[in-house]
């Protein structure tokens, strides 16, 4: 029984193995194993047809990386987040106090602005000029039809805390019920729409029932305890204007790059084995 079992492992073994390294097909000699595909599907929710498809664009995007000698380093990744910052109206010291909210795992946001500086370069290193820069009226266009995408709560009921030693606020809001005597406490209902565009960010993308990152005001520190977020109003196209540049340019990124890997798969060699 034990030799069977034994012989039952070793035959699972040589399957999953062959698995593995099936290679199913080679994009300009670079191979697409059977597992790939399998974990793609899995993965991504979606048929075999969507994952070779997939498969392929992300290979012929790797050989143009590779070809072309694109690379992003932690200068360039921090550019993008300083520009990133910039066009929600944040400076970058709040900026990223959100996005650690976000993302408990800074490096994971960071790998992923990395991946988008990479396609940036490869798109600036195809397009050469062929690539239309989005017009005041592009953006505007763009606000109009997605208003639902820029709306932010009309106000705002909070409690705010401030001190004049940052330790004594970071304390506060590792442990709110054990506030030190040198920290103030005030409730407050803000008015969204008459705060400055840097405000409205940290209270749009803080929770409910959370802090928002400490910042100063009037020389002290200060951070927000979001109680409830009440109404919905429309943020103005200026407050928005950069961000909304940003999204219309990404989309035409990513339409450019779909179609030029419709073409480049007309020309590359696919090879299908099995």
């Amino acid at each position: 029984m034990y030799k069977l079992f034994l012989a039952f492992l070793f035959s699972s073994a040589i399957s999953f193995a062959g698995i593995i390294n099936g290679i199913a097909l080679t994009v300009n000699d670079d191979p697409i194993t059977l597992y790939d595909i399998d974990q793609t599907m899995l993965s991504k929710n979606i048929d075999k047809n969507q994952a070779v498809s997939l498969l392929v664009d992300k290979i012929l995007y790797d050989q143009l990386i590779q070809k072309h000698n694109i690379q992003a380093d932690i200068f360039d990744v921090n550019t993008y987040i300083e520009k990133l910052a910039a066009s929600n109206n944040m400076d970058l010291f709040a900026f990223k106090s959100i996005v650690r909210q976000k993302y408990p795992d800074y490096s994971i946001f960071e790998n992923e602005a990395k991946t988008i500086v990479t396609r940036q370069k490869l798109i600036k290193k195809l397009v050469q000029g062929n690539l239309k820069i989005a017009s005041e009226e592009d953006i505007q266009l763009y606000y109009d039809n997605n208003q639902k995408k820029y709306v932010s709560a009309k106000s705002v009921e909070v409690v705010q805390y401030t001190s004049n030693k940052k330790a004594s606020l970071l304390a506060t809001v590792k442990s709110p019920l054990l506030v030190p005597n040198d920290v103030q406490r005030n409730p407050l209902v803000l008015q969204v729409k008459e705060l400055d565009p840097q405000m409205q960010y940290l209270l749009n993308n803080t929770a409910v029932n959370s802090f928002t990152p400490i910042f100063t005001a009037n020389k002290m520190y200060a951070a927000l305890f979001i109680l409830k977020k009440e109404g919905s109003d429309t943020l103005d196209f200026e407050v928005v204007k950069n961000k909304v540049f940003n999204e219309v340019m990404s989309l035409r990124e990513k339409k450019y790059l779909k179609d030029f890997f419709e073409k480049q798969k007309l020309t590359a060699d696919i090879k299908i084995l099995r």
